[in-house]
């Protein structure tokens, strides 16, 4: 199957008449004159009113921004910007003893959560080093096993994160 070129124009079985705007490695972004700016799957449906020539880069610039992403985390010590809820900027947290007699602690509640995403950075940089050691395999999951509790551990921190998918996530069943 030879991939349109940007400019090649189509009529999809659904949407009507289009053109090609963008290509992936899996799909062709097509605007529609009826229907607007469509994603359809590189095999799907559709006649081929005139196709382009042009050469054609199946990788898109997402694409490679993930990749590179991926590749960071991966192999750096940079960690990701990771953003505080809203309802805790500004705030403390107080911690108050038993004892009556005894002076409680208040800490910026920014400066704990800090303190907080680094222990979890700490954890994904230990978790790397693991699967990249020359340790047996038993020995890797051990390991990963103890990481994934302390994760589990922290889970109760998961209200301070803005983004749900930043959170802690513990071993799964």
């Amino acid at each position: 199957m030879k991939i349109l070129g940007i400019g090649s124009r189509i009529n999809h079985t659904t949407y009507g008449k289009g053109v090609v705007t963008n290509v992936t490695s899996k799909h062709y972004w097509v605007t529609f004159i009826e229907n607007g700016l469509e994603t359809i799957d590189i095999d799907s449906e559709f006649e081929v009113i005139e196709a382009a020539e042009d050469e054609v880069d199946t990788i898109s610039f997402f694409e490679v921004e993930q990749s590179l992403k991926s590749i960071l985390r991966k192999w750096s010590d940079v960690s990701e910007v990771v953003t505080i809820a809203d309802k805790w900027k500004g705030g403390k947290l107080i911690l108050e003893p038993g004892d009556t007699n005894l002076k409680g602690k208040e800490l910026p509640i920014d400066t704990f959560f800090h303190k907080i995403t680094m222990v979890r950075d700490r954890l994904r940089v230990m978790e790397q080093k693991i699967n990249s050691s020359n340790l047996g395999e038993q020995e890797k999951i051990d390991l990963q096993q103890y990481i994934a509790r302390s994760y589990g551990s922290l889970t109760s921190f998961n209200v301070l994160f803005k983004l749900k998918s930043q959170q802690f996530v513990g071993q799964r069943k």
